[in-house]
Protein backbone atom coordinates (compact mmCIF):
# COMPACT_ATOMS: atom_id res chain seq x y z
CA UNK A 1 0.00 0.00 0.00
CA UNK A 2 0.93 3.33 -0.89
CA UNK A 3 -0.16 6.90 0.59
CA UNK A 4 0.79 10.47 -0.15
CA UNK A 5 2.76 10.92 2.80
CA UNK A 6 5.16 9.42 5.70
CA UNK A 7 5.06 10.99 8.82
CA UNK A 8 8.24 9.93 10.16
CA UNK A 9 9.27 10.32 13.84
CA UNK A 10 12.44 9.49 15.32
CA UNK A 11 12.21 9.64 18.99
CA UNK A 12 14.82 8.88 22.11
CA UNK A 13 13.30 8.42 25.42
CA UNK A 14 10.31 10.86 24.51
CA UNK A 15 7.58 8.23 25.83
CA UNK A 16 5.27 10.78 27.86
CA UNK A 17 5.14 12.86 24.96
CA UNK A 18 4.16 10.30 21.89
CA UNK A 19 0.66 10.51 22.86
CA UNK A 20 -0.01 14.43 22.54
CA UNK A 21 1.94 13.98 18.69
CA UNK A 22 -0.34 11.00 17.70
CA UNK A 23 -3.52 12.83 19.24
CA UNK A 24 -2.92 15.59 16.63
CA UNK A 25 -2.70 12.74 13.56
CA UNK A 26 -5.73 11.75 14.84
CA UNK A 27 -7.58 14.84 14.15
CA UNK A 28 -6.02 15.45 10.40
CA UNK A 29 -8.79 16.03 8.20
CA UNK A 30 -7.03 13.94 5.42
CA UNK A 31 -5.92 10.58 5.83
CA UNK A 32 -3.58 9.85 3.57
CA UNK A 33 -0.56 9.22 5.19
CA UNK A 34 1.50 6.66 7.35
CA UNK A 35 2.94 7.10 10.48
CA UNK A 36 6.16 5.47 10.97
CA UNK A 37 8.19 5.63 14.43
CA UNK A 38 12.00 4.97 14.25
CA UNK A 39 12.62 4.29 18.03
CA UNK A 40 16.55 5.17 18.38
CA UNK A 41 17.39 2.79 21.48
CA UNK A 42 14.85 4.08 23.95
CA UNK A 43 14.89 2.79 27.79
CA UNK A 44 12.04 4.62 29.19
CA UNK A 45 8.98 2.26 28.34
CA UNK A 46 8.36 3.78 24.51
CA UNK A 47 8.58 -0.08 23.20
CA UNK A 48 5.93 -0.92 25.51
CA UNK A 49 3.76 1.79 24.19
CA UNK A 50 3.72 0.93 20.62
CA UNK A 51 3.09 -2.96 21.63
CA UNK A 52 -0.12 -2.60 23.60
CA UNK A 53 -0.80 0.12 20.67
CA UNK A 54 -3.76 -1.57 18.59
CA UNK A 55 -5.45 1.04 19.21
CA UNK A 56 -3.19 3.31 17.78
CA UNK A 57 -2.72 0.99 14.12
CA UNK A 58 -6.76 1.02 13.69
CA UNK A 59 -6.94 4.51 13.99
CA UNK A 60 -4.02 5.58 11.61
CA UNK A 61 -1.37 3.52 9.54
CA UNK A 62 1.41 3.09 12.21
CA UNK A 63 4.56 1.04 11.97
CA UNK A 64 6.99 1.13 14.80
CA UNK A 65 10.58 0.17 14.03
CA UNK A 66 12.96 -0.12 16.44
CA UNK A 67 17.02 0.18 16.33
CA UNK A 68 20.30 0.69 18.42
CA UNK A 69 21.01 4.06 19.25
CA UNK A 70 22.78 5.76 16.98
CA UNK A 71 21.22 9.61 16.72
CA UNK A 72 18.35 11.20 15.36
CA UNK A 73 19.74 11.21 11.77
CA UNK A 74 20.68 7.31 11.92
CA UNK A 75 16.65 7.04 12.68
CA UNK A 76 15.60 9.41 10.22
CA UNK A 77 18.15 7.14 7.45
CA UNK A 78 16.41 4.02 8.70
CA UNK A 79 13.02 5.32 8.43
CA UNK A 80 13.15 6.94 5.18
CA UNK A 81 14.48 3.22 3.39
CA UNK A 82 10.94 2.15 5.32
CA UNK A 83 9.17 4.87 4.06
CA UNK A 84 6.10 3.94 1.56
CA UNK A 85 4.54 7.80 0.82
CA UNK A 86 5.39 9.74 -1.80
CA UNK A 87 6.49 12.49 0.09
CA UNK A 88 7.92 12.75 3.60
CA UNK A 89 7.90 15.03 6.93
CA UNK A 90 10.18 14.71 9.62
CA UNK A 91 7.87 14.85 12.64
CA UNK A 92 9.81 15.27 15.90
CA UNK A 93 8.27 13.79 18.87
CA UNK A 94 8.11 16.64 20.87
CA UNK A 95 5.77 18.36 18.13
CA UNK A 96 2.66 18.10 16.50
CA UNK A 97 0.62 19.32 13.18
CA UNK A 98 -2.46 21.26 13.02
CA UNK A 99 -5.36 19.37 11.93
CA UNK A 100 -4.97 20.88 8.35
CA UNK A 101 -1.51 20.29 8.24
CA UNK A 102 -2.15 16.92 5.44
CA UNK A 103 -4.27 18.73 4.05
CA UNK A 104 -2.87 21.41 2.68
CA UNK A 105 -0.05 19.49 1.51
CA UNK A 106 -2.25 17.03 -0.30
CA UNK A 107 -3.37 20.17 -1.99
CA UNK A 108 0.35 22.05 -2.64
CA UNK A 109 1.22 19.07 -4.11
CA UNK A 110 -1.46 18.54 -6.38
CA UNK A 111 -0.47 22.32 -7.28
CA UNK A 112 3.22 20.51 -8.10
CA UNK A 113 1.85 18.12 -10.35
CA UNK A 114 -0.14 20.21 -12.46
CA UNK A 115 3.31 22.11 -12.93
CA UNK A 116 4.21 19.28 -14.85
CA UNK A 117 7.99 19.83 -13.39
CA UNK A 118 10.43 17.00 -12.39
CA UNK A 119 12.98 19.03 -10.56
CA UNK A 120 10.91 20.14 -7.60
CA UNK A 121 12.39 18.28 -4.12
CA UNK A 122 8.89 18.76 -2.36
CA UNK A 123 6.68 21.19 -0.66
CA UNK A 124 7.41 23.88 1.96
CA UNK A 125 5.45 25.12 4.67
CA UNK A 126 5.63 27.22 7.97
CA UNK A 127 6.17 26.43 11.47
CA UNK A 128 4.27 28.09 14.60
CA UNK A 129 4.39 27.90 17.96
CA UNK A 130 1.64 26.30 20.32
CA UNK A 131 0.17 29.79 21.14
CA UNK A 132 -0.66 30.63 17.25
CA UNK A 133 2.71 32.83 16.81
CA UNK A 134 4.24 31.88 13.40
CA UNK A 135 8.66 31.08 13.76
CA UNK A 136 9.03 31.93 9.86
CA UNK A 137 9.16 35.52 8.94
CA UNK A 138 8.63 37.26 6.19
CA UNK A 139 5.61 35.18 4.50
CA UNK A 140 6.32 33.97 0.85
CA UNK A 141 4.87 31.50 -1.63
CA UNK A 142 6.54 30.01 -5.03
CA UNK A 143 9.65 27.83 -5.61
CA UNK A 144 12.56 28.49 -3.77
CA UNK A 145 15.26 26.36 -2.96
CA UNK A 146 15.76 25.88 0.99
CA UNK A 147 19.00 28.31 0.19
CA UNK A 148 17.18 30.68 -1.58
CA UNK A 149 14.38 30.64 0.76
CA UNK A 150 16.88 32.21 3.65
CA UNK A 151 19.19 34.17 1.64
CA UNK A 152 17.37 35.29 -1.25
CA UNK A 153 14.13 35.79 0.45
CA UNK A 154 15.22 36.92 3.82
CA UNK A 155 13.05 33.97 5.76
CA UNK A 156 14.18 33.56 9.08
CA UNK A 157 13.42 31.06 11.59
CA UNK A 158 12.56 27.08 11.31
CA UNK A 159 10.47 25.86 8.48
CA UNK A 160 8.61 22.52 7.60
CA UNK A 161 9.93 20.99 4.66
CA UNK A 162 8.39 18.20 2.98
CA UNK A 163 10.37 16.24 0.57
CA UNK A 164 10.23 13.71 -1.50
CA UNK A 165 10.68 10.44 -0.71
CA UNK A 166 12.94 9.35 -3.38
CA UNK A 167 15.05 12.74 -2.99
CA UNK A 168 15.37 11.67 0.59
CA UNK A 169 16.84 8.25 -0.63
CA UNK A 170 19.48 9.64 -2.55
CA UNK A 171 20.74 12.08 0.08
CA UNK A 172 20.65 9.94 3.11
CA UNK A 173 22.55 12.03 6.01
CA UNK A 174 26.35 10.83 6.54
CA UNK A 175 26.85 8.46 9.14
CA UNK A 176 30.26 9.34 10.95
CA UNK A 177 31.43 6.42 13.42
CA UNK A 178 31.74 7.69 16.66
CA UNK A 179 29.50 11.03 16.26
CA UNK A 180 25.73 11.28 16.81
CA UNK A 181 24.71 13.96 15.30
CA UNK A 182 24.62 15.10 11.94
CA UNK A 183 23.07 18.87 10.92
CA UNK A 184 20.28 19.05 9.00
CA UNK A 185 21.21 21.83 7.08
CA UNK A 186 23.92 19.69 5.60
CA UNK A 187 21.64 17.67 3.99
CA UNK A 188 19.05 20.18 2.85
CA UNK A 189 21.66 22.10 1.57
CA UNK A 190 22.80 19.44 -0.65
CA UNK A 191 19.25 18.54 -2.05
CA UNK A 192 18.96 22.69 -2.17
CA UNK A 193 22.05 22.12 -4.81
CA UNK A 194 19.59 20.47 -6.96
CA UNK A 195 15.53 21.09 -6.27
CA UNK A 196 13.64 24.00 -5.70
CA UNK A 197 10.52 23.56 -2.99
CA UNK A 198 7.16 24.52 -3.82
CA UNK A 199 6.53 27.06 -0.68
CA UNK A 200 3.07 27.73 0.85
CA UNK A 201 2.28 30.38 3.41
CA UNK A 202 0.19 27.90 6.02
CA UNK A 203 1.14 26.82 8.90
CA UNK A 204 1.77 22.91 8.27
CA UNK A 205 4.10 22.07 12.17
CA UNK A 206 3.67 23.04 16.04
CA UNK A 207 6.63 23.36 17.77
CA UNK A 208 7.70 24.82 21.57
CA UNK A 209 11.44 24.61 22.20
CA UNK A 210 12.22 22.08 25.14
CA UNK A 211 14.79 22.79 27.67
CA UNK A 212 16.36 19.47 26.68
CA UNK A 213 16.33 19.32 22.80
CA UNK A 214 18.88 19.90 20.54
CA UNK A 215 18.55 23.54 19.81
CA UNK A 216 18.61 24.25 23.39
CA UNK A 217 21.82 22.22 23.42
CA UNK A 218 23.66 22.73 19.58
CA UNK A 219 26.47 23.62 20.79
CA UNK A 220 27.76 21.44 22.80
CA UNK A 221 26.17 18.90 20.44
CA UNK A 222 28.33 20.27 17.86
CA UNK A 223 31.08 19.99 19.84
CA UNK A 224 30.79 16.28 20.05
CA UNK A 225 30.50 15.11 17.13
CA UNK A 226 32.77 17.33 15.15
CA UNK A 227 33.19 15.94 11.43
CA UNK A 228 29.68 16.40 10.74
CA UNK A 229 29.73 19.43 11.97
CA UNK A 230 33.12 20.74 9.92
CA UNK A 231 31.52 19.14 6.85
CA UNK A 232 28.45 21.19 7.24
CA UNK A 233 30.43 24.51 7.18
CA UNK A 234 33.00 23.81 4.80
CA UNK A 235 30.34 23.02 2.01
CA UNK A 236 28.24 25.80 2.92
CA UNK A 237 31.45 28.06 1.91
CA UNK A 238 31.13 26.43 -1.69
CA UNK A 239 27.47 27.42 -1.74
CA UNK A 240 25.89 30.36 -3.09
CA UNK A 241 24.98 32.60 -0.53
CA UNK A 242 26.23 36.04 0.56
CA UNK A 243 29.97 36.84 1.59
CA UNK A 244 29.41 36.91 5.12
CA UNK A 245 27.15 33.78 5.13
CA UNK A 246 30.87 31.90 3.94
CA UNK A 247 33.07 33.81 6.30
CA UNK A 248 30.56 32.72 9.38
CA UNK A 249 30.72 29.38 8.09
CA UNK A 250 34.62 29.25 7.73
CA UNK A 251 35.05 30.52 11.55
CA UNK A 252 32.77 27.34 12.51
CA UNK A 253 34.92 25.06 10.33
CA UNK A 254 38.18 26.45 12.53
CA UNK A 255 35.39 26.51 15.85
CA UNK A 256 34.58 22.96 15.68
CA UNK A 257 37.78 21.67 13.91
CA UNK A 258 39.67 22.44 17.45
CA UNK A 259 36.84 19.67 18.88
CA UNK A 260 37.87 16.61 16.58
CA UNK A 261 39.75 13.40 17.64
CA UNK A 262 43.11 12.76 16.54
CA UNK A 263 42.29 10.26 14.10
CA UNK A 264 39.13 12.35 12.63
CA UNK A 265 39.37 12.61 8.81
CA UNK A 266 38.86 16.22 8.69
CA UNK A 267 36.70 17.26 5.57
CA UNK A 268 38.44 19.90 3.41
CA UNK A 269 38.13 23.66 3.56
CA UNK A 270 39.21 25.75 0.61
CA UNK A 271 42.95 27.23 1.95
CA UNK A 272 41.36 30.73 1.26
CA UNK A 273 39.87 30.17 4.47
CA UNK A 274 42.79 29.06 6.71
CA UNK A 275 43.15 32.74 8.13
CA UNK A 276 39.79 32.24 9.87
CA UNK A 277 41.67 29.81 11.76
CA UNK A 278 42.74 32.12 14.51
CA UNK A 279 39.28 33.30 15.23
CA UNK A 280 38.04 29.65 15.00
CA UNK A 281 40.49 28.73 18.18
CA UNK A 282 38.89 32.04 20.70
CA UNK A 283 35.38 30.69 19.68
CA UNK A 284 36.16 27.11 20.55
CA UNK A 285 38.05 28.30 23.91
CA UNK A 286 34.83 30.26 24.68
CA UNK A 287 32.83 27.29 23.87
CA UNK A 288 34.97 25.24 26.64
CA UNK A 289 34.17 27.96 28.89
CA UNK A 290 31.06 27.49 28.65
CA UNK A 291 29.59 24.39 27.94
CA UNK A 292 32.74 22.71 29.84
CA UNK A 293 33.97 24.29 32.95
CA UNK A 294 33.00 22.84 36.19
Amino acid sequence: MSFLLTILTPTYNRASLLPRLYKSLCAQTCRDFEWIVVDDGSTDGTADLFSAGADMKRTVALRYVRKTNGGKHTAVNSGVREARGMLTLILDSDDELPPGAVAAIEAAWKRVEGLGRQDIGGVCGYMAHRNGKRIGTPVVSGLYSSLALRYEAHVTGDMCEVFRTDVLRDHPFPEVSGERFCPEALVWNRIAREYPLYVIPDILYLRDYLDGGLTANIVRIRMQSPRASMLTYAELTTCRVPFAVKVKAAINYWRFWYCRRADTIVPPIARCWYGLRPVGWMMHRRDVVEHYSA
